[in-house]
């Protein structure tokens, strides 16, 4: 498989140690060791981006301009090959060569809120450096990948054509479901409202995404596939999302599933720490808003894929999805009831 590849940026293969490396789902991924030298080989899974060239002409014209406006910035960018080109592609697939970062490493389950606040604070600083950017010269690589208005009407379609026995057996689901489509009336007024602005915004904020050194000091962020023109709710939601619960989005036992005051302070102390400056007032009041956006977003696409026979995720076990959208309306449901003490530990930040 990889000859060829390595071949292009000057690596020969019978001198390179290859291995798996990381938890990521989406790309294939090994780490590459050629003597002192490490990288990161990536095959990039077009069957989710299907035009891999729209990814690298985002990191050339990012490298670009973080180059130009801010060159102290750690910003991980794919090698180019020997004859310059940016991706590899070959039978098997698209490929890029990352450096590895010399004493870095990533964590996969935030365990402590330093992790938390720094990971927010590397989010925030990500767009705060971009904010020069012509947003108009990034690419879409998920077109509606957060179109909550979308999501909901992909939701009404499966409860008209989708599995009968499984609507039938999800009514309360439905129901709850149903309860909180105010989430989506706001998404709609933000995109008219001219207090909210497209920002280079990274679009999959879990903790794994950053890169920290041996301190737990937060480097950079990585995994950029997924940088976008997108609202701040994005990013701040997610980590919202992934990090506010002490249990992910498979735990069966929704009593274990909280909000913890402690992050949720930790991720706003630290997103804000970059973005306080840049956020206008009506986004500033949209903060809590942005963990209920992701995570009903995400509560839907779970049940909608469960009603429609698990085409899109696919299901471990019977009823997988259907477990997962319990699991996130559980989350958006304290997440609901905490809302006016959140609101208040903002407004105490902010002040």
């Amino acid at each position: 498989m990889f000859p060829s590849v390595l071949e292009a940026y000057g690596l020969p293969e019978d001198q390179c140690s290859i291995r798996p490396f990381g938890t990521g789902l989406i790309n294939h991924t090994w780490k590459v060791t050629y003597g002192p030298e490490a990288f990161i080989l990536q095959r990039i899974n077009d069957a989710i981006f299907h035009q891999p060239h729209l990814i690298a002409e985002n990191m050339d014209a990012l490298a670009l301009y973080l180059r130009s406006h801010h060159p102290e910035y750690l910003f991980v960018k794919p090698l180019g090959t020997q004859d310059g080109r940016n991706l590899v592609k070959t039978g098997e697939g698209y490929f890029r060569l990352i450096p590895f970062i010399a004493g870095s490493h990533t964590i996969d389950v935030v365990a402590a809120t330093g992790q938390a606040y720094q990971a927010a604070r590397q989010f925030g600083k990500f767009t705060r450096l971009l904010a020069g950017f012509p947003i108009g010269h990034l690419h879409l690589t998920l077109t509606d990948f957060h179109n909550l208005s979308l999501r909901y009407r992909q939701f009404e379609t499966a409860l008209q054509k989708g599995n009968p026995a499984r609507i039938a057996a999800t009514k309360d689901l439905i129901e709850a479901m149903k309860s909180f489509k105010d989430i989506v009336h706001t998404f709609e007024d933000i995109r008219h409202h001219s207090g909210f602005r497209l920002r280079v915004t990274h679009h999959d904020t879990k903790i794994s995404n950053v890169l920290f050194d041996d301190t737990d000091k937060g480097l950079c962020v990585i995994d950029l596939d997924t940088v976008m023109p997108g609202y701040f709710i994005s990013d701040l939601g997610d980590m919202m999302r992934t990090y506010l619960s002490p249990v992910s989005e498979e735990e069966k036992d929704t009593d274990l599933i909280v909000i913890r005051d402690e992050y949720f302070r930790a991720i706003v102390q630290g997103y804000l720490s970059e973005m306080k400056d840049e956020l206008s007032s009506a986004e500033m009041e949209h903060i809590v808003y942005s963990g209920k956006f992701m995570i009903y977003m995400q509560a839907l696409r779970f049940l909608t894929d469960h009603l429609n026979d698990d085409r899109y995720y696919g299901a471990r076990y019977e009823g997988h999805n259907y477990v997962r959208a319990v699991n996130q309306m559980t989350l958006l449901q304290r997440l609901a009831e905490k809302e006016p003490v959140l609101n208040g530990l903002v407004s105490e930040y902010a002040a």
